[in-house]
């Protein structure tokens, strides 16, 4: 069921792939939502060559925003990248039906696709398979666009491969998997086995770090932070034209920097880097969050100069 046309959906000219980072949500010192900031985020993002962008993911502090919010930033990002790259839009709830209507606004809005975790509410309250399975089936049912999985460690449920090649299989618009528990690799090599046919691509997460494991097991895209798109671009290019050697020597040396934003730095990673070089006005995390210490905050920033990724020279071009 449709709700009205797009208005801002760039229409991929294949399956989404590639490089998908996941933009931080922009705030001012004290909180506010901060649009003009996530704007300026858009442009760089579009700029360090993404293939598509991710919103209103775990890492963009989806769970310290109001729905009023939540909106207020998808507008302002679908409405500032104009169809330069595909939006992904995350509209994960425990409740089906609110995950069904935030999938439909999604959709009126101009997303792509959408992203969705398995439904869950803190440490214990979980679905069953079969209730995961109907969860995805009715907010399926509820829009038109592809719908992405999201096998994720934060949900503390870890989907069976069983499951999602069930949901491949019989859940029409449900054409990728975002899978980032520690058994991806193997995972993704069971799921293209099982339901090739009915998917546009696995991809992976968790920033990356695994990403040469998950590419010799035929991921199509990875979604990041928004830290290094720019070089993680360029490794999957070079593995698509068998140059795996460079690929992986390329990959190693912006490792240190993915394994500190995903042992230390966490959802404040792009921020600090975005502050730093001067595309967001302030690295605020919303509270009850707290900033990193300052001793973890100052090392990622040596480690980062070092390399000299573009985050840090966007603004001065």
């Amino acid at each position: 069921m449709t709700t009205g046309p797009a208005r801002h959906r760039a229409e991929p000219a294949q399956p989404l792939g590639g490089v998908i980072p996941v933009a931080p949500t922009a705030f001012t010192d004290d909180g506010a939502l901060d649009l003009a900031s996530q704007r300026r985020m858009t442009d760089f993002l579009v700029d360090a060559g993404s293939d598509a962008i991710c919103i209103l993911a775990n890492w963009s502090e989806q769970f310290a925003l109001a729905d009023a919010e939540r909106d207020a930033v998808m507008d302002a990002v679908l409405g500032h990248a104009t169809g330069r790259v595909p939006i992904v839009v995350t509209t994960s709830h425990f409740a089906t039906r609110v995950a069904a209507e935030r999938a439909r606004r999604a959709q009126q809005a101009g997303a792509a696709a959408l992203m969705i975790m398995a439904p869950y509410h803190g440490a214990t309250i979980r679905a069953s398979e079969d209730a995961t399975f109907a969860f995805f089936a009715e907010v399926g049912a509820a829009v038109d666009i592809p719908i992405v999985v999201q096998d994720a460690p934060m949900s503390g449920m870890v989907m069976s491969a069983g499951l999602l090649i069930r949901m491949a299989r019989d859940i029409p618009n449900v054409r990728l998997f975002k899978l980032e528990n520690a058994d991806a690799a193997d995972k993704t090599r069971a799921l293209l086995a099982g339901a090739s046919d009915h998917i546009d691509g696995a991809w992976d997460g968790e920033e990356s770090i695994t990403l040469i494991a998950d590419l010799e097991a035929r991921v199509t895209g990875t979604m990041p932070g928004a830290v290094i798109p720019e070089i993680l671009g360029e490794v999957m290019r070079r593995w698509a034209t068998d140059d795996r050697d460079g690929a992986t020597t390329l990959f190693e040396r912006w490792l240190p920097l993915l394994n500190w934003e995903n042992k230390h730095m966490g959802l404040q990673a792009a921020k600090v880097l975005m502050h730093e070089g001067g595309i967001i006005a302030s690295e605020a995390v919303r509270a009850p969050l707290a900033a990193v210490s300052r001793d973890l905050r100052d090392g990622y920033v040596r480690l980062a100069r070092r390399l000299d990724p573009l985050i840090l020279r966007w603004s001065r071009g």
